[in-house]
């Protein structure tokens, strides 16, 4: 296992290294300047400025400084916000974000894994049809369409819950459920249909014949096995999530990352878009290496690695 750890985290360590250089090229072949406004209009000095976040440097001296800052985890000051870090809006703003991502997480994952159980216990009845519907309506959805829906119908027209920001539980319903809508959809359907293929195996017609009650053959027998593509489907999931986040942060102005992120992306600012791209990226790679490590505790049939081509 820790030869397999070992080696996951050496990959890891190159896609992150590829994120990296990826987001270097792009940004110093982004057109305009961050500087190109009346108060830097000036060419003397625009080249202080230019000079001072070290953008006058050949690109290769530009690329090791970039390097040094991810290491040190010091991506130096915001261009637009020169009195904020980088590390100070990340500081601000991830954790926001994440409580987002993973109340979502635990929302989709829960009412997906439950409206599947169902639907596959009711196997084509009127409760099957309509979760199996209601999954493909979530699935059809994008997100942004339905936040926009939610707002409309239940904030502004009932004026049951408040249309933005995260002050309180009340203001946290509507962009979870935006977010979690599509998430839970296919963890629905992708539970029914395991769940079906296990409920045929001979150790659950034993289970029945035992006498055992259909809630407790699901629980202790079943669901178990049914829950290893959902697993599976996880890392996905995650990287739709929390890449989402930003969406809906800003529809439902949350100040969370996805406020600074697409505010650095119009304004050109450097530092805070490499920033929150190799964070969130080493961030969501290291989730899917956990995906991977849990995949394989969970299922004992799968080994971390093979010796002598067994």
């Amino acid at each position: 296992m820790l030869k397999y750890i070992f080696k996951r985290f050496g990959i890891m360590l190159v896609t992150l290294w590829i994120i990296i250089t990826l987001t270097f090229i792009l940004m110093i072949n982004v057109p305009g300047s961050p500087f190109n406004s009346d108060q830097s209009s000036n060419e003397t000095i625009q080249a202080n400025l230019e000079a001072h976040y070290n953008l006058d440097e050949p690109y290769h001296i530009q690329y090791l400084l970039y390097l040094k800052s991810i290491v040190t985890f010091d991506f130096g000051p915001s261009i637009k916000q020169p009195n904020q870090s980088v590390n100070d809006l990340l500081g601000r703003g991830f954790p926001i974000s994440f409580e987002l991502g993973m109340m979502t997480i635990i929302v989709a994952v829960i009412s997906g894994i439950i409206l599947g159980i169902i639907a596959s216990l009711k196997h084509n009845g009127f409760i099957d049809y309509l979760a199996m519907g209601l999954a493909v309506l979530g699935i059809s959805i994008p997100n942004f369409i339905l936040a926009t829906l939610l707002i409309q119908q239940i904030a502004v027209n009932l004026e049951i819950l408040p249309t933005a920001t995260w002050s309180s539980p009340a203001h946290m319903i509507l962009p979870v459920t935006a977010l979690a809508t599509g998430p839970m959809a296919i963890i629905a359907r992708l539970t029914r249909s395991t769940m079906l293929e296990v409920l045929t195996q001979d150790y659950i017609k034993m289970a029945k014949a035992k006498g055992l009650s259909p809630w407790k053959i699901v629980f202790k027998h079943a669901l178990r096995n049914a829950l290893m593509p959902v697993v599976t489907i996880m890392g996905t999931l995650l990287a739709g999530i929390l890449t989402g986040t930003f969406v809906i942060e800003q529809i439902f102005a949350i100040p969370g990352m996805g406020k600074y992120f697409v505010e650095s992306i119009n304004q050109r600012d450097y530092p805070v878009i490499m920033g929150t791209t190799v964070f969130y990226s080493a961030f969501l790679i290291l989730m899917l290496f956990l995906v991977d490590i849990a995949y394989g505790i969970l299922d004992p049939r799968i080994k971390f690695h093979k010796k002598g081509g067994e």
